[in-house]
């Protein structure tokens, strides 16, 4: 039985490494002043556990402090997934869109190339004060500013996947009396499949990103809000617990994208596949 790494025991090396950083993090927070910098993980746990439950941890030798019941958790969770979601999903379809259109549209793409890049380069955090301006405080400032997260990211991988379709390929589908529905539903987009998925594994980090900075900027509502209050009265355990919570939810979003990718790209052979041919 082999016990160095492979693929058959990667999952029970990846929680040991977790164990082991969980340790760690533990004996560093016996040093109370680490502890206000850094929190601690036990103090961390109860904190999201008390969040999902109903019932409030009483007093106890371990928080001398308590433990307050739900934190309406559900409600604020919910408002920063849908708007994670809702700009995902639009910054997907505009950024697939528009890829797709100006890699096959040369003429528009030389003239708007200059103006791509500069939106690009913008930082887009900038944004979130006219954007609240635009929408207002609720969830729409907050789906904008993370749609231009997610676009730029979408929108670039689809037109370089577009612009490196093999010309031989191209050239024997034309040949072959392929019209242009026809290349771009058999040629071009499978082509581009792999670099969208590529982009979207980073789009989903990126939507958590723009939902929870916008709520930063203005909100009485979201994960982001909590992690805003905890911040004023230097609360670094429900910083963290919010951070997991997040972190928890984008792993899960990534996952089923994952989950699409393995399901569209059954065609595409794996690494070990391409290896063993």
């Amino acid at each position: 039985m082999k016990l160095w790494p492979h693929e058959g025991n990667a999952r029970a090396w990846q929680v040991l490494l977790l164990v082991v950083l969980l340790v760690l993090w533990h004996l560093a927070s016996r040093d109370t002043q680490v502890a206000f910098f850094l929190g601690e993980p036990i103090k961390v746990a109860g904190r999201i556990w008390s969040w999902f439950l109903p019932v409030a941890l009483a007093p106890n030798a371990l928080f001398p402090e308590g433990l307050p019941g739900n934190a309406d958790i559900y409600r604020h969770l919910g408002v920063t997934l849908l708007e994670t979601v809702l700009a995902f999903g639009i910054g997907t379809l505009l950024g697939l869109g528009c890829g797709l259109w100006l890699a096959l549209a040369p003429t528009a793409s030389l003239i708007l190339d200059p103006y791509i890049k500069a939106a690009n380069s913008m930082p887009r955090v900038i944004l979130a004060p006219i954007f609240a301006l635009w929408f207002g405080l609720g969830i729409w400032s907050k789906v904008a500013l993370a749609v231009t997260l997610v676009f730029f990211i979408v929108f670039f991988n689809v037109y370089q996947g577009v612009r490196e379709v093999s010309p031989v390929v191209l050239a024997n589908a034309r040949m072959l009396g392929a019209s242009r529905r026809q290349l771009l539903r058999t040629v071009y987009l499978p082509s581009a499949t792999s670099w969208v998925f590529s982009s979207l594994h980073t789009s989903v980090g990126l939507a958590f990103v723009g939902a929870v900075v916008g709520e930063y900027l203005g909100s009485a509502r979201g994960v982001g809000y909590l992690i805003l209050q905890a911040e004023g009265t230097f609360d670094v355990n429900t910083v963290f617990a919010g951070i997991a919570v997040l972190t928890a939810f984008a792993l899960v979003l990534d996952g089923l994208v994952g989950l699409i990718e393995r399901r569209l790209m059954k065609w595409q052979p794996r690494s070990g596949e391409t290896e063993k041919i």
